[in-house]
């Protein structure tokens, strides 16, 4: 039964990975739909039906009151995320994109500065996803425009945006799911993490500015778009709800709320001040009908099959297996590593879910080290190779719409040339 269990893992990992690089979608009628939740779920539902683990165990995790419960970090992650995507349709991302672009004139150089630093604090309050989504057709569009090298400022994009990620414990789904599972609050979260984040920021800057310094010579030949925020009223609305959203998901841990409870009520809030605008101006919720549209409800059967699998390989002594081999010596260094090379072979949600799990045979006074260089390595992970995470797989997709080839190898060679450095960088500094 164990190699039963071990094939079926090991086949739906392999075919995920396969799919992300050679079909990562598939249309059904006018639906396009990403293939890896689709092989994630028939995986765990193959382990259900071989008997692999009994059905009542799996409910019981589902409606237990634990921080582990992946329910309660779905709602958390895909809140944080609506809220963000509210923000996106109303132009605020786009609007401050432009401005920066302004600012730097005819220098790339300066073009190059400005874009990694509003994307790395925009990502800090929202989520990278987000900002990959948001900001990587408008680098397409500009650089065509002004007739550049797009390449600088999208790996700047990239980089900044799956670094700084690491910052709050809402910059990535992998934070969520490492730090809630193991009661790890908002604050405490910020003060294990804001050095390694500045650290590894700072790492990863003067890395690609070494890389692209020499195509960053050359003046800008083209203007930026003009972009105006039209609904300035919805606008401070999104704004508001996301800062007060924030405050309160700091002080969750001192007024006894649940995170995932704070941001479900912040959404829903979202949602009843927006129809009520929409209802008095009579016009449709187009926005909120775009949050459902854009909001990412794959996640929900991809994290639930990940989970599942791993309440089979815990059930089955895989996991505490791997914790054994791991060991307590040297925490930082083993986890923050591992999980950075687990990130590219599983991605790195499943990556975190299965480490959840292996981290529990880790000794109590290593644990800390180990959940937050797994972070680390779930962070950073992401641009080594272009399965390392969701933002990899959503980022190569919106460049092969745009005519734009960023090959595995390249990405390879880039990502190895900056990830690396700013790992250790990051790991030396928890």
């Amino acid at each position: 039964m164990m190699a039963l269990t071990l094939s079926i893992c090991f086949i739906t990992c392999l075919v995920m990975i396969l799919g992300v690089l050679f079909f990562p979608k598939i249309r059904i009628g006018s639906l396009r739909m990403g293939t890896y939740w689709m092989v994630a779920l028939i995986g765990a539902l193959l382990l259900l039906v071989t008997g692999q683990v009994p059905l009542p165990t799996i409910g019981n995790a589902l409606i237990s009151d634990t921080a582990i419960n992946p329910l309660k970090i779905l709602v958390l992650f895909i809140s944080m995320t609506i809220l963000s995507i509210y923000l996106d349709e109303l132009g605020f991302f786009r609007y401050l994109a432009n401005k920066t672009l302004k600012r730097a004139g005819t220098s790339q150089t300066k073009l190059f500065i400005y874009l990694y630093l509003i994307v790395s604090v925009l990502t800090v309050f929202t989520s990278n996803d987000v900002i990959i989504l948001s900001f990587t057709p408008f680098i397409c569009y500009f650089a065509k425009n002004a007739n550049i090298n797009p390449i600088p400022y999208l790996s700047a994009e990239f980089v900044a945006a799956n670094t700084w990620s690491m910052a709050l414990i809402i910059g990535n789904p992998t934070n969520i799911y490492l730090g809630t599972s193991y009661g790890i609050g908002f604050v405490e979260y910020i003060q294990t993490m804001w050095l390694p984040t500045l650290g590894a920021g700072i790492t990863a800057f003067v890395m690609m500015f070494i890389i692209f310094h020499k195509k960053l010579s050359w003046p800008i030949h083209g203007e930026p778009e003009r972009v105006r925020i039209k609904d300035k009223l919805s606008l401070w609305v999104g704004i508001v709800h996301l800062a007060v959203c924030t405050v309160m998901l700091a002080l969750s841990s001192y007024i006894g709320v649940e995170m995932w409870l704070v941001s479900a009520i912040a959404v829903m809030s979202l949602v009843f001040c927006c129809l009520v605008i929409d209802l008095c101006r009579r016009h449709l919720p187009d926005e909120l009908i775009a949050c459902a549209m854009r909001a990412p409800w794959q996640l929900i059967p991809f994290v639930l099959s990940m989970f599942v699998m791993t309440i089979v390989l815990s059930e089955k002594g895989v996991t505490a297996a791997i914790g054994t081999f791991l060991g307590s010596q040297y925490a930082a260094l083993k986890y923050g590593v591992t999980s950075f090379l687990t990130a590219n072979v599983v991605n790195n949600i499943p990556m975190s879910v299965l480490f959840c799990s292996i981290m529990k045979s880790c000794d109590p006074s290593s644990l800390h080290d180990a959940v937050y260089a797994t972070v680390i390595g779930s962070n950073i992970g992401a641009f080594l190779t272009p399965i390392g995470a969701l933002a990899g797989i959503m980022w190569s997709s919106i460049l092969n719409e745009h005519g734009l080839r960023f090959g595995y190898l390249r990405f390879l060679k880039i990502g190895f040339t900056v990830a690396v450095p700013t790992l250790f960088v990051a790991l030396a500094l928890i």
